[in-house]
């Protein structure tokens, strides 16, 4: 990289509610973010079946300091400009490309960032897959996981479909399906073939359908807890908890789920996986740390790497103590962690940022972060 190339100062990888909720909040600060995306604003939301829905409810309170759940700054709501409670994907999208265009963000599209290196002048190095590699004093990774499913953990695993690959449930072939994991995706997709008249089993270990937990984060949620009951009232859903998938096997037109106590599920379509996500940080791991449990270790004060300074993370990855911030509501608390110390970085007031905790935008403080006590 010639020594003359542009420096910016903040380059975010992610444009979706993380990437542009931090660029929307250094916006305060006079600070303009360079955003760049694979493929564009919103795309994992573009990607969803369009039966699937957001399961926190959007409504409108601004005029009260309530602010919308799925807003990712305070003076907007999904609710509002969408007029759904629970948002399609491609309706959130179209929230998110209005949040760009009223905050005047930049966001490059066509991007594919494969590392983010340390530079011996203190600034970063973004390298894009095809060349055009971008220098920044400060950069933020808020990829997000959607786009990355899990697809391994068991013999067979490769037989399956992650359900965020399925564009239409009414396509899905087969009268039986087979479903392995039983949270908010799992589930969903049951609801969704079950109204199309397929008869559905659902199998984890952990059996989320019975867990009761103070943190919403850990069950599931009362509109999905809503369209489970629904379904389950039809006698066609079957949820098997207490075992683990062993093996996925191919079995003439159809296929075969066998389950750790020895039990045979068949299924005429694909098994459908509902296993979690890989996430986006798989692809630049080593500029992060990781603890025994293979959550991100970060700098609690500002959300910042261990390994690599003026690295960030934002979005659904982030988790703190015993907080898990995986919904918008919960990691956009943290845009202004990020943005604050990113402005003192550059040396700009950062005094702006103070309004927003009364509209919880702005939580630094996570003595209270435990079992007891949500944040």
């Amino acid at each position: 990289m010639p020594s003359s190339a542009a420096i910016h100062d903040v380059v975010i990888i992610g444009a979706g509610p993380a990437g542009l909720g931090v660029a929307s909040t250094l916006r305060r600060l006079g600070v303009a973010a360079t955003v760049v995306d694979r493929h564009g604003v919103g795309a994992s939301f573009l990607r969803w079946p369009p039966d699937m829905r957001l399961i926190t409810p959007s409504f409108t309170g601004n005029q009260f300091g309530l602010v919308d759940l799925n807003a990712i700054t305070p003076d907007t709501s999904p609710a509002l400009s969408l007029t759904e409670e629970h948002p399609t994907g491609a309706q959130y999208a179209a929230y998110l490309d209005m949040v760009a265009r009223l905050d005047e963000i930049e966001v490059r599209t066509g991007i594919e960032v494969t590392d983010v290196v340390p530079r011996d002048d203190g600034h970063l190095t973004v390298e894009v897959a095809d060349g055009g590699d971008l220098i920044a004093r400060n950069v933020v990774w808020a990829a997000g996981e959607a786009q990355y499913p899990r697809h391994t953990g068991f013999p067979g695993a490769g037989h399956g479909i992650p359900t965020v690959n399925i564009t239409s449930w009414g396509e899905h072939p087969g009268d039986d399906a087979v479903i392995i994991g039983g949270y908010e995706s799992g589930i969903d997709a049951a609801a969704n073939l079950i109204a199309r008249g397929k008869r559905v089993t659902v199998i984890d270990p952990d059996a989320p359908w019975d867990v009761i937990d103070a943190d919403p984060s850990r069950i599931l949620s009362p509109y999905t807890q809503g369209r489970l009951r629904a379904a389950d009232d039809t006698d066609r859903l079957e949820l098997i908890g207490g075992v683990s998938v062993d093996t996925v096997t191919a079995a003439g037109d159809g296929w075969f789920v066998t389950t750790s106590d020895g039990e045979a599920h068949p299924t005429d379509g694909p098994p459908l996986l509902a296993i979690g996500f890989e996430g986006s940080l798989s692809i630049i791991r080593d500029r992060f740390k990781f603890d025994e449990h293979g959550r991100v270790e970060l700098f609690e004060e500002n959300d910042g790497s261990t390994v690599v300074p003026g690295l960030y993370l934002a979005g659904p990855a982030l988790a703190h103590r015993e907080a898990i911030f995986c919904f918008i509501y919960k990691f956009r608390q943290r845009f202004a962690i990020v943005a604050r110390d990113i402005g003192e970085r550059l040396e700009v007031d950062t005094e702006p940022l103070g309004e927003l905790r009364e509209h919880r935008f702005f939580l630094d403080d996570l003595s209270c972060c435990n079992d007891d006590c949500l944040c």
